[in-house]
């Protein structure tokens, strides 16, 4: 795990600033504290920071080929570089060091662009061929690995694997994105490829960007999808056979470390997966890691204590108080953007937690999107059956007007929420995803902005992001199709986001083995039913680890990584969080209507209500443009107003 930077001069062979490439390395020297590298030339600077995981002594980025003519930065791991090395060896190439990051230069001179395709990992570089005056950026299948990047107003082309190092360019114009703010609101993230700047980008997982000096912008390219492609299969048994094989064999990949490894266990059935194969394929005591909390309500501790015992791992283990909210004002620092994902604040403690006692952890991560995990799933299925008996022409006015006439009811179970139901119904396929998944529904959205800002949005709709996606979607399969738009959108934009920023503020390595795109690419053609059968999901996964984990950790009800915010902003937070909604700086950025946000913080702080995720989303919003943009009482589109 490391932090890259770059400047690249499209038009011609200006000098790279020395001494700006260098902060803008520094910036990210969380990411990689053990080393820094810059390399530069005319027209071209590459930046490196290194967390030393793989050949320790010998490692070191920037890294060349033979003669020099093609230099690379690179973030992530390539899990069969020692598969790689012979073959080209075979070819004429002649490695120094030990390091997974030289195969990809060579891989480079040997297949070019179609290099990418060779690699099995998780990664994001940056690569410069002198001799073709071409550098090609990467980001991989599923986008654990970071990439952000901007076009100049001066010609330059700069990538970094944070934010924070494209802001310290001073010709990065920092004018919010209004599509942006509006996809925040709904998602509680900025989904890919948008930043919350307009003139800057990430890079989409499974994308290249090829950049040749003195020809006009590239565009990226897609190199890789989910497949979704239907795999025989003889019988229930023979599947599962094959799923532990395969994760075990991701798992095993992903154990290849120079640094002392272990795993989360947060005590579900993903992480206790991943324990539990790693301690078939170990000779020693898996380390695990698990974070309690004092509230009963939200504590899984109990469960991967069981996992420990039976594996007998070195487990450490800490508490979270229920009142620790001392990291709300850090995480805007953390993520660079607004992010609304309240359990970032415990998988901040968990990963500073696992840094105590490894460099190297596995997660569980991707499981629930693959194997179809979550409750939404089973609830969408169940609404999706109910719109396809009924086309919606008849749907959307019969169901349209029940749902605005029936009373709210927050309070209860959502199977007896039919205010939400009706408005599902009188939707199409995607919209009534989205209107299950936003944070912010359409109508809390238009009561939330002024205005102006909604005349700035002119008519756009955050509902867009599931669109694009679903329509190059590579299955007609309802359940697989949102599956797939969580992949696009959720996993890689709140759920890998969270657990980089975190685990790198404490200079952490990741590693998702449920990630491996060879396993998901099997998953994703299994038939639907081995994933959700009747009301339960992972049914496979489930089944398969049977014969190692217990069966309360398999098939208890899911519980997630939360935090109790509606007590919070009625209690200890009350006054903090009335006094930042209401506050001067959200007033002046002309984006709310302050009526609404009044009204928001008396019904929630009255018990009437649960606004709890509105406040927060608002807050994040706030401590965004107080900690990131440095911002007191100006308009976040004054520049442009100005400019205009």
């Amino acid at each position: 795990m490391c932090g890259i930077t770059g400047i690249f001069d499209t038009s011609g062979v200006n000098e790279i600033s020395r001494e700006l490439l260098h902060r803008m390395n520094e910036t990210q020297f969380h990411r990689g504290p053990d080393e820094g590298g810059l390399h530069l030339e005319p027209g071209v600077g590459l930046g490196h920071r290194r967390l030393s995981i793989i050949d320790l002594s010998s490692g070191q980025q920037p890294l060349f080929n033979e003669d020099g003519s093609v230099v690379v930065v690179f973030n992530g791991e390539i899990y069969n570089f020692q598969e790689l090395v012979p073959e080209l060896e075979a070819l004429g190439h002649t490695f120094r060091t030990h390091s997974d990051t030289e195969v990809i230069v060579h891989a480079w001179e040997a297949w070019g662009e179609a290099c990418v395709a060779r690699f099995r990992g998780m990664f994001a570089f940056a690569l410069w061929d002198r001799k073709q005056e071409t550098l090609f950026v990467v980001r991989d299948r599923f986008g654990v690995k970071p990439l952000y990047y901007a076009f100049l107003e001066t010609g330059e082309f700069i990538f970094g694997s944070e934010l924070k190092s494209l802001m310290v360019h001073p010709s990065l114009a920092r004018d919010i994105d209004p599509l942006a703010v509006e996809e925040y609101f709904a998602y509680g993230y900025v989904p890919e490829p948008r930043t919350i700047f307009k003139r800057a980008y990430k890079l989409p997982p499974g994308f290249t960007l090829t950049l040749k000096r003195g020809q006009a912008r590239a565009l990226p390219k897609q190199y890789w999808d989910m497949p979704f492609t239907p795999v025989a299969v003889k019988d229930e048994a023979d599947a599962m056979d094959e799923l532990v094989a395969r994760m075990k064999e991701s798992i095993r990949l992903r154990m290849i470390a120079d640094v002392p490894l272990g795993a989360f266990l947060s005590g579900g059935v993903d992480s206790s997966a991943v324990v539990a194969m790693m301690a078939t394929q170990s000779a020693t005591p898996v380390n695990t890691c698990s974070i309690g909390f004092d509230d009963p309500a939200f504590n899984e501790i109990e469960f991967a204590q069981q996992v420990a015992d039976r594996y007998r791992t070195h487990h450490h283990v800490e508490t979270v108080a229920s009142n620790d909210f001392s990291l709300v004002d850090k995480l805007a620092q953390v993520y660079d953007e607004p992010y609304a994902d309240s359990s970032a604040l415990p998988t901040y403690r968990v990963c500073e937690l696992a840094r105590k006692h490894v460099k190297v952890a596995l997660s569980g991560d991707g499981g629930d999107e693959h194997f179809a995990g979550y409750r939404r799933y089973r609830w969408f299925r169940y609404e999706e059956r109910m719109r396809a008996a009924m086309p919606l022409m008849l749907r959307r006015p019969l169901f349209g007007a029940l749902g605005r006439l029936y009373p709210k009811a927050d309070w209860a179970p959502k199977v007896f929420r039919a205010k939400t139901t009706f408005e599902a119904l009188a939707r199409d396929t995607v919209e009534g995803y989205f209107h299950g998944v936003s944070l912010l529904s359409d109508t809390q959205r238009k009561q939330l902005f002024s205005p102006p800002f909604k005349r700035e949005l002119q008519g756009y709709q955050a509902v867009d992001v599931l669109r694009r996606h679903a329509a190059v979607a590579p299955t007609d399969d309802p359940l697989s199709l949102v599956q797939y738009l969580d992949m696009k959108t959720y996993l890689v934009g709140d759920i890998l986001t969270k657990v980089d920023r975190a685990s790198m503020a404490h200079a952490l390595e990741v590693r998702e083995p449920l990630l491996d795109h060879e396993l998901m690419g099997w998953v994703s053609g299994l038939p639907v039913d081995l994933k959700l059968r009747g009301t339960e999901g992972k049914y496979l996964l489930k089944k398969s680890m049977e014969p190692y984990l217990p069966h309360d950790v398999l098939y208890r009800k899911k519980m997630g990584f939360s935090v109790p915010l509606a007590a919070w902003f009625r209690g200890p937070l009350a006054i903090t969080i009335r006094s930042v909604v209401l506050g001067e700086r959200l007033a002046s950025t002309g984006l709310f209507n302050q009526d609404y946000l009044r009204e928001v913080v008396e019904a929630h702080q009255s018990g009437r209500r649960d606004y709890s995720v509105i406040l927060w989303t608002v807050l994040m919003f706030d401590a965004f443009l107080g900690q990131v943009l440095g911002m007191d009482g100006q308009s976040v589109f004054e520049s442009e107003r100005q400019a205009a």
